[in-house]
């Protein structure tokens, strides 16, 4: 059985590179969120922290996830980030907590 998953992706750009973190992940989401197995897939900007970006996503499951990080778009995200974040991506993959 698999279960839908949701992800929280922190990004932290260098700093004079948020212009152009924010453009690579703006170039995600259309071909994204017309994945089959996509719930949701948006962009934050983190006004607190600056240069902070979060995405947040659903997937249908973890094999979605799987499949969504063999796509083009998503090895060409990764290829625009590089040398612009000052750190490596946390990535959170959860699973609902089931209320009783």
């Amino acid at each position: 059985m698999t279960s839908e998953i949701r992800i929280v992706a922190i990004l932290q750009a260098k700093p004079g590179q948020a212009a152009a973190v924010e453009n690579a992940m703006r170039a995600i989401v259309a071909p994204s969120r017309a994945e089959p197995a996509c719930h949701f897939y948006t962009p934050h900007r983190d006004p607190s922290h600056e240069g902070r970006y979060v995405f947040i996503e659903r997937w249908a499951s973890r094999e979605a996830l799987a499949e969504h990080e063999e796509t083009a778009h998503f090895k060409q995200l990764l290829s625009d980030l590089e040398g612009l974040l000052s750190e490596a991506p946390q990535i959170m993959i959860l699973e609902e907590l089931p209320l009783a």
